[in-house]
């Protein structure tokens, strides 16, 4: 077991904080998060924006001088009453040797040459959703009463469907937003083609979601593949502004596959996608001719007994028209490898036992990927570059925290915006060109105070200790009150998340504590939160120990974490608890049946009480189906352990969750009814799986009263 501390201040820090202040839905919150700044690449120069003007930065110097103010936008674009022009947070400046800023309000999206002070081109944009618009063709696609639509350049509307309904879903996000699928229209590179998804959900069951605010309360249902059921199916178009055609990819039958990352050749002529059969453990990379639709090569294939899971497009290199970038995990961990468009794979650009995160741009001139990755530290994010023609290895930060780099248009320049456990921010401009300098060299643009100053700040500690299979080492925080004294005994409560996807510990500000256990440990508690084996960030081997068997080998690692616990003397082991949320609420609901003894109270949140419940993608990824896997359904189930509640349990969902949906709640309160025992039920009409804006503030409210009553 390894520990680190954040040191805190001294005595004077005596204000307390309240949910107001800390919760992300309180009235005071926006004043108690680190300084922030918001910024836009024009080619290689940065412009910040604001509320009331937009700045040129000098990227050296860190001196702004005003682009333009709202009021001159809207003097320059005539805008005003309900169309005017309040603020620059959402501009793009699309064109890096023009000096035109892309705005849009409520009816017009427009460009304005901030130095002629004119506006060059407007285009209509009322009633659209799901909009993409494309700065070569300055074409948009949206979506519009269930219909996909096309405006072209010259302000001419194209309806290109008519069959758009609540069962055939076009241009958007399709298969339940997994495989890092988040939108449902893809510009070609000149912006003359779009690729779009038709999703054909007519088959799949309604789940009966209802709505109680009519004075007859309504069905409004959810269109909800579970587990082992009917699928929808997908396919994609191609349409092309220029003949008004459109063809779909000739990709065989849609039955039980998904099509997912989409990306387009650099000529615009060729689309690539990663095709899935259901089961998840084959996938290919298919290339299909864009103007007929035409299957052209099976570029790469990648098979596993457990899954593969694509989640990334290729990308070609800018330089090279010929060659690209692909992920994987087939070697253990997150990589990239460099192919020729023929599928031809060339080399191995990363390696090692850590994972690449992200993608963040190229450098031309270098010849280089830039990329976030863990390579320093598993629970850090650093920026490096990766030169493609000899391998070599750059790290431009400086090589502690969490940090998130936004690349310039050639790749030569990037902001960098980060925080380390005792630094709430900070944000560097600097070159990618590791030779010249890196951020870590840079004087920082921003450095943000600290706004927990005068408060009763707890200690944060972070450190680790070895899974349940003895070598594997698991990441853990704890938060501990302010007062602290370790010849005291505390309750304690373990918050717990531990699906994959995620994680809760990394080495951003207060190494990413949430909130919540600042509040709590104001009020004595002792919070204790650790990664365990399936989370995210670790390698393959490390995610997939869960397959077919979810929160088995999650819950035997948090009772190593439990086990650690109860070594500490000041930890009370008779007033131990556990609070999750979704994965978090199963793994919270499991750990309370699954030892009694342990867990004195729970707070489930929006948990998944059997997988048969939950949805297609996810779901049959980690368990294959109800069908092929019943041992695992019946393992994981937690209706039949509703017996063996003994302590405390309060159970919250949003009654119109369409994530995790109240089946999921109401089966096991039904269970416990039956055999006897007794939870608590709690709901939030009319919200999802979370609770939005104010209403957070009450759940925590709830969450923290619980402890309070039935914990201490």
């Amino acid at each position: 077991m390894s520990l680190v501390m954040i040191p805190m201040g001294g005595m004077a820090q005596d204000k307390l904080f309240t949910l107001e202040d800390i919760n992300y839905g309180g009235t005071n919150y926006r004043k108690m998060v680190p300084e922030n700044k918001w910024f836009a690449w024009w080619g290689d120069e940065l412009v910040r924006l604001d509320i009331d003007a937009c700045y040129l930065v000098d990227k050296k110097k860190h001196t702004e001088k005003v682009l333009a103010s709202t009021e001159e936008i809207n003097k320059w674009a005539g805008t005003k009453d309900s169309q005017t022009f309040r603020h620059f947070y959402n501009v793009s400046f699309p064109y890096a040797d023009k000096p035109y800023v892309m705005i849009q309000n409520g009816s017009e999206r427009m460009l304005i040459d901030f130095k002629k002070h004119t506006v060059v081109w407007r285009q209509s944009c009322t009633d659209e959703s799901n909009g993409e618009w494309n700065k070569e063709s300055r074409a948009v696609a949206y979506v519009r009463e269930h219909q996909l639509f096309v405006r072209d350049a010259d302000n001419e509307e194209r309806q290109l469907t008519t069959d758009g309904s609540r069962d055939i879903v076009y241009g958007t996000a399709v298969h339940r937003d997994e495989f890092g699928i988040s939108k449902g229209t893809f510009w070609s590179n000149d912006g003359m083609k779009l690729a779009f998804y038709r999703m054909d959900q007519s088959m799949v069951a309604d789940y009966p979601q209802v709505n109680i605010d009519p004075s007859i309360a309504a069905c409004e249902p959810d269109k909800y593949p579970m587990a082992g059921e009917m699928s929808h199916k997908v396919t994609v178009g191609v349409y092309d502004i220029k003949t008004k055609n459109i063809v779909y990819l000739k990709a065989g039958d849609p039955t039980d596959r998904y099509f997912t990352n989409i990306s387009w050749s650099l000529d615009s002529k060729t689309i690539y996608m990663f095709e899935l059969n259901r089961d998840q453990n084959d996938c290919r990379l298919v290339s299909y001719d864009a103007t007929t639709g035409e299957r052209v090569v099976e570029l790469y294939r990648e098979t596993s007994e457990k899954y593969v899971e694509p989640l990334h497009p290729v990308m070609f290199l800018p330089w090279d028209k010929t060659k690209f970038v692909m992920q994987s995990q087939k070697d253990g961990y997150n990589h990239l490898y460099l192919f020729d468009k023929s599928g031809k794979e060339l080399k191995q650009l990363t390696k090692g036992e850590w994972v690449v995160m992200e993608v963040c741009g190229f450098n031309e001139k270098n010849k280089s990927v830039i990329i976030a990755a863990n390579k320093d530290n598993a629970i850090q994010r650093n920026i490096y570059m990766v030169n493609v023609t000899d391998g070599k290895m750059s790290r431009l930060d400086n090589g502690r925290g969490w940090h998130n780099a936004n690349i310039s248009e050639s790749g030569t320049w990037f902001y960098d915006n980060y925080s380390e456990p005792d630094v709430p921010r900070v944000i560097n401009i600097a070159q990618t060109n590791a030779k010249s300098g890196t951020a870590a060299d840079a004087k920082p643009y921003m450095k943000a105070a600290d706004p927990w100053k005068g408060y009763r700040i707890p200690e944060f500690l972070s450190g680790k200790i070895k899974a349940a299979d003895g070598t594997t080492d698991l990441y853990y925080r704890m938060v501990r009150p302010a007062d602290f004294d370790a010849s005291k005994k505390y309750p304690t409560v373990v918050y717990v998340y531990g699906g994959p996807h995620a994680h809760n510990v990394d080495a951003r500000w207060h190494w990413s504590s949430r909130s919540w256990e600042t509040y709590m440990a104001q009020k004595g508690y002792v919070l204790f939160i650790m990664d365990n084996r399936g989370s995210e960030n670790r390698g393959r081997d490390f995610e997939q120990a869960t397959f077919r068997q979810l929160g088995q080998v999650e819950m035997a690692d948090q009772m190593k974490g439990v086990e650690y616990l109860k070594s500490l003397p000041y930890v009370d082991q008779e007033k131990i608890g556990v609070h999750g949320w979704s994965f978090g609420g199963f793994m919270t609901i499991s750990l309370m049946v699954n030892h009694p003894d342990v867990f004195k109270v729970g707070v489930a949140g929006g948990p998944v009480i059997d997988w048969k419940w939950y949805e297609v993608m996810y779901g049959e990824r980690y368990m294959d189906t109800p069908q092929t896997n019943p041992e695992g359904y019946a393992k994981t189930s937690l209706l039949p352990r509703a017996k063996d509640l003994k302590g405390k349990l309060q159970i919250i969902t949003g009654y119109n969750d369409p994530t995790v949906v109240p089946q999921h709640c109401l089966s096991f309160i039904k269970k416990c009814i039956e055999v006897g025992t007794q939870p608590d039920f709690f709901v939030y009409p009319g919200e999802p799986h979370n609770m939005r804006g104010h209403q957070s503030v009450h759940l925590h409210e709830r969450i923290t009263q619980y402890f309070e009553d039935y914990l201490k």
